[in-house]
């Protein structure tokens, strides 16, 4: 595990954002990144499409 640096901005976001979708501060910033990721890698899919994509790979590995 490491540490990753971010503006106090997008901490700020991060922060009412988790307190939204119920989630922890780590566990909100880790979805953005996967989110990221994945659209970054399969940018012809919509945000519907790369949630999905997400959903399909979390079930490969259960």
């Amino acid at each position: 595990m490491g540490i990753v640096k971010i503006s106090d901005e997008l901490h700020d976001e991060l922060r009412l954002t988790s307190q939204v979708m119920e989630r922890s501060i780590n566990a909100q910033a880790e979805f953005w990144l996967k989110i990221g990721r994945l659209a970054e890698l399969n940018q012809q899919l919509s945000f519907a499409d790369v949630i999905q994509k997400a959903v399909n790979e979390a079930r490969t590995h259960e």
